[in-house]
C-alpha cells in the first residue's frame, strides 16, 4: 500500500475512534432524564392496601378479579408480596397505588383497588400510615376518591390529557408486586382507545408502552412536567403480566367523576339511548358513502332521549355538539361527560341527507349495561316456511323465540343456515334474526324474499341483525345473482 494512503487511513481510523465517545455521549444526552420529575412527584404517590375480612371478594362488582375481564384484557392489581390467607379463609389484602390531589388528604385511585374492602390503609412516601375513608367510587370510570385525616401533604397537579400525542414521553410511579415507588417510563402509543370491557365505553383510554404490572393500578401517569395526565388502570396481556400495551384513564374523565363524588357521593351521566357500531368500508359502500366513519345507530331504545328526538335505526351520527365523530368509540365518552338533562345537538346522515337533531339527554342507568350482552337462552325453533337467498337459508320465527327476543309480530326472519361464501365472510350466523334488508323491514319469509329482489347483482347490502340481545348492521356482498 502507498505510505501516504496508509497514513491517511490510520489518521482517519484514529479520528473515528476518538470521535466515538463524543458521539455516544451526545446520543445519551438526547435521552430524557426523569430524576427531577420523580423527586418532585414521588412524595405525592401513595401505596394502598385494601383489606378484606372473611368474605369472597369475587362477589363484589368489578372487584378487580381477573374473571371479570376478558382473559387478554386485565385490570392490574394483585395480592403479591402480602401474607396469603389460610385455605379456608376468603380474607386477603389487595395492593394498589394512588396519588394525592389536595394538601388535606384527598387521594385518587381505581375503584377496583378498593371495591368491597373492609379497611383501606394508605402508606405515604414519608412512611406514615393512615386508614382512609372511601368518599365514593364510580364503576363506569373505575375511579375512587379516598380521604385521610392529614394536612400539609404534597399533591400532584393535573394537566390537559387532550393535548397528549402519540410519541410523547410519559412516566408511571406505582407499587408493582408491592415494590412501592417504582418508576417506569415510555411513550404514548395512542389516545381515545376503546376498552374491551363494555362497562367502560365512557372512558377514552390513553394507550402507552410504559412497563406496568400488578400493583400499579390507580397510580399516576405523568407528563414531562410531573403533572398527572392519567390513572394507570388496565393492561392488555395473555399472561397477566406486562406485554407492552397499557391503558390509563384520562385525568379529565377521572376529575369529572371526582367533582360529582365530592358533591353528591355518586356520579350521574347523560345517555342517548342508542346502540351504535363502527362503520366499515364495506358498510360505507353499501350506504353509498365514499368514506367510513361516524357511529351507525343499530338500535334505538324505546322512550329514550334519542327516540323522543326522532333518531332512527340506520342513522349515521357524524357529530355531537359540533365535535366530529370519526369512530363509534368517540361518541360514548362525549355523551357520558355531560349530566342528564343536557341539551345537545346531533348531526346525522339519513338517506343521503344531513340533519341537525336537538336531543335532551336522559339519565344513564348502569344496570342496563349489565343486561346489554345477555343471551336470551332461547332455542332455535323449527318451522316449515324456509327460503334461500344471498347464500342464507331463512325461516319464519316461532312465537316463543319472538317473545324471548322481544320482537313484535311483524319483525324479523330467522337464519337457519349460512351457505354462501359472501354470507360466511360477512359474519352472519345461524340463529341470527334479520330485521332489515337495505331499507326494507322484513317480518316474514315473503317480505325477506321481496326485499332481496330489490338488490342488484354486484351490490353490497346492509342487513340489520339481532343476535341474542344485541342488534347490529352487517354488510353482505357483493351479491351474486344467477
Amino acid at each position: 500500500m502507498n505510505p501516504s494512503i496508509r497514513s491517511a487511513t490510520l489518521i482517519a481510523t484514529a479520528t473515528l475512534f476518538l470521535a466515538a465517545p463524543s458521539v455516544r455521549a451526545a446520543s445519551a444526552a438526547s435521552l430524557p432524564d426523569f430524576t427531577d420529575l420523580v423527586e418532585q412527584a414521588g412524595p405525592a404517590v401513595v401505596s394502598i392496601e385494601a383489606e378484606h375480612d372473611g368474605h369472597d371478594r369475587k362477589q363484589s362488582s368489578k372487584s378487580g378479579d381477573d374473571d371479570a375481564m376478558p382473559e387478554i384484557f386485565k385490570r392490574f392489581f394483585g395480592e403479591q408480596g402480602v401474607p396469603m390467607p389460610a385455605p379456608d379463609d376468603d380474607a386477603g389484602t389487595a395492593i394498589g397505588t394512588g396519588f394525592l390531589i389536595s394538601s388535606d388528604g384527598k387521594i385518587l385511585t381505581n375503584r377496583h383497588v378498593v371495591d368491597g374492602a373492609d379497611r383501606v390503609i394508605v402508606h405515604l412516601g414519608d412512611h406514615r400510615d393512615f386508614t382512609a375513608k372511601v368518599i365514593g367510587s364510580d364503576e363506569l370510570s373505575d375511579v375512587a376518591l379516598l380521604k385521610v385525616q392529614a394536612t400539609g401533604l404534597p399533591f400532584l397537579k393535573t394537566a390537559d390529557a387532550k393535548a397528549l400525542k402519540p410519541g410523547q414521553w410519559v412516566v408511571a410511579i406505582g407499587s408493582p408486586f408491592g415494590f412501592d415507588h417504582s418508576v417506569t417510563a415510555g411513550i404514548v402509543s395512542g389516545v381515545g382507545r376503546r376498552s374491551l370491557d363494555p362497562s367502560q365505553q365512557y372512558v377514552p383510554f390513553i394507550q402507552t408502552d410504559v412497563p406496568i404490572n400488578k400493583g400499579n393500578s390507580g397510580g399516576p401517569l405523568l407528563n414531562m412536567h410531573g403533572e398527572v395526565v392519567g390513572i394507570n388502570s388496565q393492561i392488555f396481556s395473555s399472561s397477566g403480566g406486562y406485554m407492552g400495551v397499557s391503558f390509563a384513564i384520562p385525568i379529565e374523565t377521572a376529575m369529572n367523576s371526582v367533582q360529582q363524588l365530592q358533591a353528591t357521593g355518586k356520579v350521574r351521566r347523560g345517555v342517548l339511548g342508542v346502540r351504535i357500531q363502527e362503520v366499515t368500508s364495506s358498510m360505507a359502500r353499501a350506504m353509498g358513502s365514499s368514506r367510513s366513519g361516524g357511529a351507525l345507530v343499530a338500535q334505538v331504545e324505546p322512550n329514550s332521549a334519542a327516540a323522543k328526538a326522532g333518531v332512527r335505526t340506520g342513522d349515521l351520527i357524524t357529530a355531537f355538539n359540533g365535535t366530529e365523530i370519526d369512530s363509534s368509540s368517540d361518541l360514548p365518552p362525549l355523551v357520558g361527560s355531560l349530566p342528564p338533562g343536557s341539551h345537545v345537538k346531533l348531526r346525522l346522515r339519513r338517506d343521503g341527507k344531513t340533519l341537525d337533531v336537538p336531543v335532551v339527554l336522559d339519565n344513564l342507568d348502569p344496570a342496563l349495561l349489565a343486561t346489554a350482552t345477555q343471551s336470551t337462552g332461547a332455542e332455535t325453533p323449527r318451522t316449515a316456511t324456509v327460503v334461500e337467498s344471498f347464500g342464507l337459508t331463512v325461516q319464519d320465527i316461532a312465537a316463543a323465540r319472538r317473545k324471548a327476543l322481544k320482537l313484535g309480530p311483524g319483525q324479523g326472519v330467522l337464519v337457519a343456515s349460512v351457505k354462501g361464501a359472501a354470507a360466511r365472510r360477512s359474519g352472519v350466523q345461524p340463529g341470527d334474526v334479520i330485521l332489515r334488508v337495505g331499507n326494507h323491514d322484513v317480518g316474514s319469509v315473503a317480505a325477506f324474499t321481496a326485499a332481496t329482489k330489490q338488490v342488484r347483482s354486484g351490490d353490497t347490502v346492509m342487513l340489520l341483525v339481532r343476535r341474542n340481545a344485541q342488534t347490529q348492521f352487517i354488510a353482505l356482498g357483493p351479491i351474486e345473482k344467477g
